[in-house]
């Protein structure tokens, strides 16, 4: 584990200070865990706008003539009727069908994409994507240090932005992204988010973040926006039933078990993965992700034991306290015969059983802008 010493800084880390942010270690990073505290940012979210600092997470160029062919191999998702200025979420799989990373790809042309990975892996994805490239005519390029990324999420995003911003919002479609200028800085602004809310996402230069990230503050005060810090990110991702990697997702989970079908083109030409994921389909799903809601108090928290009269039948991966539903929510791999809506099992708390039954992701309904 790092020492703090050796944490990296992202651009607002001062700001994150100067707010009263309690600053924790993750993934590497020094990150705000709450400002004012998690219940209070995720109910500010719901209701209204915050603002977070996500610069933590990965970013890679990948330019030339053989971009999209190369992409396409590395991802499991379809990009061949992608659009200019168009999003698409992702994974990346080993041969064995293991999630090297889930991510965004993001399209400027057919020989210009740029991909958003997880803050924990961008390393390894970026090495990962070069040793996969050797027979393609591509260019790659890590620009994590060099970019920020800020997200503005909740009901009242696009009317706060559009203060600042020289490009009509209301233009941008969910998983669509333009390039503007904010607050007279230049950025790609992204109407994407892991949240649930509507939103955007905003990519801008390090040496622009800080100036940036205090205008929209400065706008966002008739708006009562607060910096809401990575508690409330995770309550707000779980509310949603969204994959996070290092939990749900990693090198020995099946993506198929995890919902993730949706993003696995299996009728695509060749791709990393495809023959041990086809295998796993045609063979059928031996266990499931579920959404546990827990029925009676107690928090569940990820490696707690998930029971069905007594016997152990898995363990959280992702667990929390759900504001909105003020109860306790969490995720869990089951094997399929435990994994009917609707099923009792009991959730291991400090050593009682504590009911919950077995639904379906999302918690709540999504409420982002879909044209």
């Amino acid at each position: 584990m790092a020492n703090n010493s050796d944490l990296k800084k992202t651009p607002l880390y001062s700001i994150h200070k100067e707010l009263g942010g309690k600053l924790v270690p993750f993934a590497g990073w020094h990150m705000p865990i709450h400002f004012q505290g998690v219940v209070q940012e995720h109910k500010c979210v719901r209701d209204g706008v915050g603002i977070f600092d996500v610069s933590h997470m990965g970013e890679i160029e990948i330019t030339g003539p053989d971009a999209k062919k190369l992409i396409q191999y590395l991802v499991t998702n379809d990009i061949e009727t992608m659009k200019n200025n168009q999003a698409l979420y992702t994974l990346m799989c080993l041969e064995t069908g293991g999630v090297v990373d889930d991510l965004l790809v993001y399209r400027f042309s057919e020989n210009h994409y740029f991909l958003c990975v997880n803050a924990s892996n961008s390393d390894k994805d970026f090495q990962w994507i070069l040793a996969n490239a050797e027979n393609f005519n591509v260019s790659l390029q890590n620009t994590s240090q060099q970019t920020a990324q800020v997200a503005v999420q909740g009901k009242y995003s696009e009317e706060l932005l559009q203060k600042i911003c020289d490009t009509p919002l209301n233009e941008i479609e969910y998983y669509h992204f333009r390039k503007a200028k904010i607050h007279k800085f230049e950025c790609i602004v992204a109407r994407t988010g892991y949240t649930g809310e509507d939103g955007f996402e905003v990519y801008i230069n390090c040496q622009y973040a800080g100036l940036a990230y205090k205008a929209i503050l400065e706008a966002g005060k008739s708006f009562d926006l607060q910096p809401i810090g990575l508690g409330a990110r995770d309550t707000l991702r779980m509310e949603m039933g969204y994959a996070l990697y290092g939990n749900e997702l990693h090198e020995n989970c099946n993506p198929l078990e995890a919902g993730l079908g949706w993003v696995i083109k299996l009728k695509k030409n060749n791709f990393l993965g495809q023959a041990a994921l086809k295998k796993q389909k045609d063979a059928g799903l031996s266990r499931k992700l579920v959404g546990l809601h827990m029925l009676d108090r107690g928090v569940p928290r990820s490696h707690y034991r998930v029971l069905s009269e007594g016997t152990p039948v898995g363990q959280l991966t992702s667990g929390t306290f759900s504001p909105s539903l003020n109860t306790g929510i969490g995720l869990c791999y089951v094997s399929t015969e435990y994994a009917k809506l609707g099923t009792k099992l009991d959730v291991e708390i400090r050593k009682l059983n504590v009911p919950a039954k077995v639904v379906k992701p999302p918690f709540l309904p999504s409420r982002v802008k879909k044209n």
